[in-house]
């Protein structure tokens, strides 16, 4: 009689659970189609999608960042495919404590992976717990990575994980203790230690078994029950978030902005012909957002991988790009069953105006609910969480799941920017001096040339076309021709690629800011309008190669400008020098006895994976020792620049460039050094301040790595020197 009870009930919950499952499934499926269509490529190629998909899951490529965690994670997965056949036994053994799989029941094999499994995941899983209640919100407060997630969620599924395991051991145990267990002691140790122990009780397995069934699929039915849980639902749609990710072959939302595309989500918007009524202007309300962007929020792990190394969190600022997401995961599921009706804002106020005693007040709160405003305004996300991102790409490259935060965010900004004309103030000084002047600082073209009067050699301005043997147009950008520490990074590479005997032009005063700061603002009308004056300029003067020095113009020339019909090679000074010290054109022939630590670039390194180059010029210079600082390559730390923040107080929290310049200062550097101008500008600022608090050596500058390159090949002579610090 137990057994037939045993078995109905467990029967019950199956078909309840598998039933209640579905119309989760059903309902995350329609909320994610209520996305406005993605732009071409998505689906395809299908292999070759396919493929970066098992990559990713099954070698945990982008988990094993953090390796013992990726290892232990790794288990857990595989323990949930592997053994659904202890599911299958747990079914019939409720029924019949004798209960066995045909064929494959006393395999030594079967009996063994499902040993090493279940418990190599059961010490992976209890490794976990204690590992999150060791980087634990109550111990480490807003330095824990776990900070901001829902924290009931993950240990239910722990626990459930931890009963689950150690319920298919105590089973094993029992059929140990029976004498029907086929597998051998040295396949099965743990199962026989249980055996030892247990008495041979049909009963007693027949409840462990049931016990097993019924904590499964309730754990189904929960999941249904609360459909934004992450944590267990990434496990379902983590493999199709991967699969539709950016760019099928590596990082998503890194490298070239996400263009703003029309409705159809099948050609790139043309400002001349859009309507912000029907064509997306970015996103002002959640169901703007593509299906992937919702796809993205419902596959967030809460990990919280994003937020430690997140530049804005770190140093005190309101953005957690794990809560931002949360949050817009949780608006989203809240409106969608309102939204799949055809319930709008607009037809509740009309049955409000014809019934107001009858009137839905909650609801129609919801459904008006501003996607970014303040919390008096009753905003999803805050403003100051929206303008505090620096584009730096940390929270993409550690996304195990390939969410792409920087495209949602600058989906906001945009809306923010061209329909609510909602943004800080400083950046509408930035914005007109784009548009009047072609660069950030507002000054006039005729100033791009002055550095060129301070070298001893002639370099070819373009006035209609290249001139006849020309290798490269040398993209100066607009701090390497205008702001005077950038000028000298700027006169460095001219003289090693003249000494080099490179061949190369400037366009000069025809030059205009290739709109990278506009685009990241979220001002895509005035980015077009440069980049297609760019473009146009580039493609009339029959430019094929360029070296930039500005990352941010080596980005948006090589990864952007395709998308307006702008194809050119385009690499960064570092790359370039690297090869020719590599190829003998260059010599570093004068020692720089100098400790210095490098700075990796946001938009160098993480958006373009260029790390080696400016390393292997520092190497090739004698004398030179380096020491990386503690957050570098990958896990580099911003500057603070990025995302149009360089034209943007930074009220709140810690100074961005300053948490970097603590942090190299902890190298003990004579020099650091980096490969921008951004950085430059931003490091150079806090180290100052540093001096002035007697924080940090009087002689320490910051230097670009083609400035340390040109005083070894000169001896330390050279003209772009010229007023640089005196060396001991």
């Amino acid at each position: 009689m137990l057994y037939i009870v045993l078995g109905i009930i467990t029967t019950l919950f199956a078909v309840v659970g598998v039933a209640m499952f579905a119309f989760g499934v059903r309902r995350m499926v329609q909320t994610v189609r209520l996305g406005r269509p993605v732009e071409d490529g998505r689906t395809g190629p299908f292999g070759r999608r396919l493929t970066t998909t098992l990559i990713e899951v099954l070698g945990h490529t982008r988990m094993l960042k953090r390796p013992w965690v990726g290892i232990a994670h790794w288990f857990v997965m595989v323990s949930f495919p592997l053994l659904v056949f202890t599911v299958a036994e747990a079914h019939g053994e409720v029924w019949d404590p004798h209960f066995h799989l045909p064929v494959i029941h006393d395999w030594t094999v079967y009996g063994l992976a499902i040993e090493v499994i279940a418990g190599l995941g059961l010490a992976a899983i209890a490794g976990l717990a204690v590992y999150r209640q060791i980087k634990g919100p109550r111990r480490l407060g807003r330095g824990s990575r776990f900070a901001n997630s829902v924290h009931w969620t993950a240990y239910y599924v722990e626990a459930y994980i931890i009963a689950l395991l150690a319920a298919i051991f105590v089973i094993r145990g029992f059929k140990v203790a029976m004498d029907e267990f086929p597998f051998p002691v040295w396949a099965t140790p743990i199962s026989h230690a249980l055996g030892a122990v247990l008495p041979a009780s049909e009963p007693g397995l027949a409840l462990v078994a049931a016990f097993k069934l019924i904590i499964s699929w309730l754990f189904f039915m929960v999941l249904a029950a609360v459909v934004t849980m992450g944590i267990g639902w990434h496990r379902f749609t983590a493999p199709f978030n991967i699969y539709f990710k950016r760019d099928p072959e590596g990082s998503p939302a890194l490298g070239a902005a996400k263009p703003m595309m029309d409705k159809t989500g099948k050609k790139p918007l043309d400002f001349e012909e859009a309507d912000p009524d029907e064509d997306p202007f970015g996103v002002g309300r959640v169901e703007d957002f593509t299906w992937k962007g919702l796809l993205d929020f419902s596959t967030c792990t809460e990990c919280g991988r994003c937020q430690s190394q997140c530049p804005a969190w770190n140093t005190g600022k309101p953005l957690s790009p794990k809560k931002l997401v949360m949050d817009l995961r949780d608006h989203a599921y809240a409106k969608a069953p309102y939204l799949m009706q055809g319930v709008t804002a607009e037809t509740l106020e009309e049955k409000a105006a014809e019934d107001a005693a009858h009137a839905d007040t909650d609801v129609l709160a919801l459904l008006q609910r501003p996607l970014v405003g303040t919390e008096e305004e009753g905003g999803v996300i805050h403003p100051d969480v929206l303008w505090s991102c620096t584009n730096c790409g940390a929270c993409v490259e550690q996304c195990p799941v390939d969410i792409e935060h920087i495209d949602h965010i600058m989906d906001m900004r945009r809306y923010q920017v061209m329909i609510e004309s909602s943004f800080p103030s400083e950046a509408n000084t930035l914005l007109k001096n784009l548009e009047n002047k072609g660069n950030p600082w507002g000054m006039a073209e005729d100033r791009r040339m002055d550095w060129i009067a301070e070298l001893d050699f002639e370099v070819p301005v373009v006035e209609d076309k290249l001139p006849d043997g020309t290798e490269y147009l040398f993209w100066v950008g607009c701090a390497g021709a205008l702001e005077d520490r950038a000028k000298k990074t700027t006169k460095a590479i001219a003289e090693l690629l003249h000494t080099a005997g490179v061949k190369f032009a400037v366009l000069g005063g025809m030059e205009a800011c290739t709109g990278d700061p506009a685009r990241r603002l979220g001002m895509e009308y005035v980015f077009q309008m440069l980049a297609q004056q760019n473009v146009e300029t580039l493609n009339e003067a029959g430019v094929t190669k360029i070296v930039a020095s500005c990352p941010h113009c080596f980005n948006t020339l090589g990864n952007e400008y395709p998308q307006l019909g702008g194809e050119y090679d385009v690499v960064h000074h570092s790359q370039l020098l690297a090869r020719l010290v590599e190829e003998g054109r260059l010599t570093p022939v004068q020692p720089i006895e100098e400790n210095i630590t490098y700075h990796d670039p946001c938009f160098l390194g993480r958006h373009n994976k260029v790390y080696t180059p400016p390393r292997e010029i520092m190497a090739q210079v004698p004398g030179i020792t380096t020491k990386e600082m503690h957050r570098h390559k990958e896990r580099g730390f911003c500057c603070g620049a990025g995302g149009a923040r360089m034209w943007m107080e930074e009220r709140i929290g810690k100074r961005i460039n300053t948490e970097r310049v603590d942090e190299a200062l902890t190298t003990d550097p004579d020099t650091v050094s980096t490969a921008c101008p951004f950085c430059q500008v931003m490091l150079g600022d806090a180290i100052n301040e540093k001096k002035s608090q007697g924080q940090a050596k009087e002689t320490l500058e910051v230097v670009d790595v083609s400035q340390l390159l040109l005083r070894s090949v000169k001896g330390g002579s050279a003209p772009a020197e010229e007023g640089e610090k005196e060396k001991a």
